[in-house]
């Protein structure tokens, strides 16, 4: 059974989605806040997030914002509710790292939909990750042919690139690379702009459906330590 958390501070749609959630085979969690979101989400690890963007206390925005800051947070699908329609908002939205936006008021079915074609997109993610994993590590020589030469990218930004397939978080990758999380930050945001992308869940698909991956014995060692 796939768990769904919901933040949102309205009480009454909160109600509403559970149940309708649960009578399609969900399990449900909810929170009032994005404080509370990040709490609930440390504890029960759910399979997707739908939350509101305005709210007391921490926002959506800032809620996902220090959700995809967290190693744990990294890939998990998010998607947006509000009753802000502009384009503005919703592009956002998808910079602070939402995979989908919806816009209130919505008919139940659709959110639905999205919930699972954003499920089904995790789940290919995941299971390409696990079969690149089985196979036999490359040489040193496949491992240089394997560089996205044909990318629009800086030495730099290539750097970061593959820290960031590996599902490195910005903390992370500055550690591994000396520089601060900002330039990390800085660095992705061009990555995703030159590859007209919007997140790095889709950065990691991009790579992996494009044949982009480091070693196998470098994304074993991402492996454990997220473990």
């Amino acid at each position: 059974m796939k768990t769904i958390l919901i933040v949102d501070d309205d009480l009454t749609l909160r109600t509403a989605l559970i149940r309708y959630l649960e009578n399609r085979g969900y399990s449900v969690h909810e929170a009032g806040s994005g404080l509370e979101g990040l709490a609930l989400f440390e504890q029960h690890q759910p399979d997707l997030v739908v939350s509101d963007v305005l709210m007391p206390e921490m926002d959506g925005l800032e809620f996902c914002r220090r959700l995809r800051a967290t190693r744990s947070g990294q890939l998990v699908p998010f998607i947006f509710l509000s009753s802000r329609r502009e384009v503005d908002d919703r592009i956002q939205g998808h910079k602070m790292g939402a995979d989908d936006y919806l816009v209130k008021p919505f008919e139940p079915r659709e959110l639905v939909a999205k919930i699972e074609a954003q499920l089904e997109r995790s789940r290919r993610i995941h299971s390409e990750i696990v079969r690149l994993m089985q196979q036999p590590a490359p040489s040193h020589s496949d491992s240089q042919a394997a560089l996205p030469n044909s990318l629009p990218l800086t030495p730099a930004e290539e750097k970061v690139f593959w820290e960031v397939i590996q599902g490195f978080t910005n903390k992370q990758i500055g550690d591994r690379l000396f520089v601060s999380p900002r330039t990390v930050q800085t660095h992705l945001s061009n990555i995703l702009g030159k590859l007209q992308l919007e997140n790095r869940s889709q950065l990691i698909r991009y790579a992996f459906e494009r044949g982009y991956r480091p070693p196998v014995a470098e994304v074993g060692e991402a492996v454990k330590e997220e473990g």
